[in-house]
């Protein structure tokens, strides 16, 4: 399939089809990861997991902070 690489405000950017959107269960708004590989891109959905990991990590850090600082040293 080929797409175009188009001006949008003062960035470029691509339409994804819809039926693209429709087959790998994406909606306007949805986060994407865009890896680069051998001269390759690819858009992959971002984990909803990982998300929440980071979050609970952030607020283990938040609590516990005096602890690992400690332990930093």
């Amino acid at each position: 399939m080929n797409v175009i690489i188009r001006k949008i405000g003062n960035s470029e950017g691509i339409i994804i089809p819809k039926d693209v959107l429709d087959r790998m269960g994406l909606k306007a708004g949805d986060n994407l990861e865009l890896r680069e590989d051998n001269g390759n891109i690819a858009l992959v959905p971002e984990q909803a997991d990982l998300a929440e990991q980071l979050k609970a990590a952030r607020l283990g850090m938040q609590k516990y902070r005096v602890a690992l600082r400690e332990l930093a040293k």
